[in-house]
């Protein structure tokens, strides 16, 4: 039998749709909110929206545990790296948020993540990362595409499947961050992020 979950409504961090404490969630779900408030202390404000249509949720949780699973062809901290560029270029703060949590862990330093938005002209990041984050760019500003050339980079520091995984990468990304900019979904204080003004700042090509 399905019920609401515990935690009210007004605890959460709130997007531009409400998600009322009468909302009825599948049981899976409602294990699911238990892990994210024993995790982080609170549920978390994209599953609680994308519960209301769970077997979408299913499929798309499952994609992203294959995309982030250790066996993957990409470094974790290179994996985030591109998830906060993607996050920052489409203004959504809950990923930011999340995702810069997630490069700190994996032992991103505190200087990197912030010289984020200008990767191309730093110190900081290695080729691979460079060509990873050009593509990431790329793929994600609707005025810019892939192309050959882009593709030729990759090439010096990825096999060619471990480019195919950084293509889905970034595409869930897009698709994630897209998805909660659009909805208002706030960030949910795991990490301190760069100013606004700096996300969205282009790194000149090399």
């Amino acid at each position: 039998m399905q019920r609401a979950i515990g935690t009210p409504f007004r605890e959460q961090p709130m997007s531009y749709l409400e998600t009322s404490v009468t909302t009825r969630f599948p049981w899976y779900m409602r294990v699911l909110f238990w892990l994210q408030r024993r995790r982080h202390g609170r549920e978390l404000e994209p599953t609680r929206l994308w519960g209301r249509t769970p077997r979408v949720f299913l499929a798309m949780a499952a994609m992203y545990a294959a995309l982030d699973r250790r066996s993957s062809p990409l470094a974790p901290a290179l994996r985030s790296l591109v998830q906060v560029r993607v996050s920052q270029i489409n203004w959504c703060p809950f990923c930011i948020d999340l995702n810069s949590a997630t490069c700190l862990k994996r032992n991103v330093s505190e200087e990197k993540l912030l010289a984020l938005p200008l990767f191309a002209d730093s110190t900081l990041f290695d080729e691979p990362e460079k060509a990873a984050l050009h593509y990431a760019e790329a793929m994600t500003d609707s005025n810019r595409h892939s192309d050959t050339a882009l593709i030729a980079r990759l090439k010096q520091h990825f096999s060619d499947d471990a480019i195919i995984e950084l293509t889905a990468l970034i595409a869930f990304q897009n698709m994630s961050s897209k998805f909660n900019a659009a909805l208002g979904v706030p960030a949910q204080g795991f990490c301190a992020v760069p100013a606004p003004a700096t996300w969205t700042k282009k790194a000149a090509s090399k």
